[in-house]
């Protein structure tokens, strides 16, 4: 069954149903056969775009819905429910929105955000490193001084939409210090020295484009820094708290997706003269899933309705990772049981969302990085 939402408003209650509308009609039947293809559906995007989806937690002011983070994370989930390499695309998308929206200047945010929020200019991430991934301040990509802009020059691993892109948000060392001497930069994607290389084999989610992204001597106006010289790696923590929501919510709706599949199914399947739902074992096997989905989305929420009213969310975001994440992991394993042998095949979806559930307890920060994070916060460090 679908998911029993409370919404703060009645628009709130048309725009999610609009989301769950577009991902009925368009983003299932398209899904599986875009996987096997490891095509990227870059069209979806656009269509997002005009629909409103991809700037939903940015001010009407610049082309954005004026949503709460509340009410687009649970779009995010509906998205992800039927297609998750949509999902977390457009998580990633709005993430690399957010230190133009948060730091950038009113000049800057006039020229970029529009066609940025409305999805004409889809978004890369480049933070993460080969030798810097759980370490940022590790990063060795260097933008210096040139006049009045900047050189950048090296490379970032694992940039979700790497070659796909239309700009990236990149964070390169602008002096020695290592947590105050790397700022954030704007990149054009068709900027003379910026090369993506071949995209990785992933096991799932092969319908985004996973690649490292080569900057070479990439000439960059003064205009494309956001924010102050130096506080790039306080930009780059700040919108991976935001972005840990995203994948949060996106991992959220795929264990709800996995769940519908294997209820479904344990309402058809019949053994023992009764449908497999009405025998013990599987029914708690299937009331441990829901509880987990359930728990999933009241931690993701409650990190979200946090961050709406301006409080602290750091700690809650990482909790909401870690246990949305953890959560989609057994969910869609335990889907792939419920269906025995046919769980295992093609046949079915959950084969797919399991393994498009386990990168989701590794990227936008390990879901070790996130115990470490929120031990941290509980020692006062």
């Amino acid at each position: 069954m679908p998911a029993q939402r409370l919404l703060p408003s009645a628009e709130a209650e048309e725009i999610v149903k609009l989301a769950r509308d577009f991902a009925s009609a368009e983003l299932v039947p398209r899904a599986a056969s875009v996987e096997a293809e490891g095509a990227f559906p870059r069209e979806v995007f656009r269509e997002l775009g005009r629909l409103g989806f991809l700037g939903m937690p940015y001010p009407e002011t610049f082309g954005g819905g004026g949503q709460p983070y509340e009410v687009y994370l649970q779009v995010l989930e509906e998205l992800a429910g039927a297609w998750a390499t949509v999902g977390v695309g457009v998580s990633v998308h709005v993430m690399s929105c957010y230190p133009l929206a948060a730091w950038g200047t009113e000049a800057q945010q006039t020229r970029w955000l529009p066609d940025m929020l409305g999805g004409e200019l889809l978004g890369g991430y480049c933070l993460s490193e080969a030798d810097a991934g759980s370490d940022p301040a590790a990063m060795r990509a260097r933008a210096r001084r040139a006049g009045d802009g900047y050189r950048l020059t090296g490379a970032k691993a694992w940039v979700t939409h790497g070659g796909e892109a239309d700009f990236y948000t990149v964070f390169a060392r602008t002096s020695d210090h290592r947590s105050r001497g790397i700022s954030c930069f704007l990149a054009p994607a068709e900027a003379a020295g910026i090369t993506a290389r071949t995209p990785e084999q992933k096991m799932g989610l092969t319908g985004s484009t996973t690649a490292t992204v080569d900057f070479e001597d990439v000439a960059l106006d003064g205009e494309r820094l956001v924010g102050a010289d130096g506080q790039g790696l306080m930009i780059a923590l700040k919108a991976l708290d935001s972005g840990r929501l995203g994948i949060a919510a996106v991992a959220t709706g795929l264990a709800q997706a996995a769940l519908d599949h294997a209820v479904a199914y344990a309402h058809e399947r019949r053994t023992f003269g009764k449908a497999i739902i009405d025998h013990q074992g599987l029914g708690f096997l299937l009331a441990d899933m829901e509880a987990a989905v359930a728990s999933a989305r009241a931690v993701t929420l409650d990190a979200a309705r946090r961050r709406d009213r301006g409080l602290p969310f750091s700690r809650q975001a990482s909790v909401a990772k870690l246990l949305a994440t953890d959560a989609a992991m057994n969910v869609t394993t335990d889907a792939v049981q419920v269906l025995g042998g046919y769980g295992y095949t093609k046949e079915f979806p959950v084969e797919r969302y399991m393994r498009e559930a386990k990168v989701m307890q590794i990227f936008e920060g390990t879901n070790q990085i996130q115990r470490m994070v929120i031990a941290r916060e509980l020692a006062g460090q």
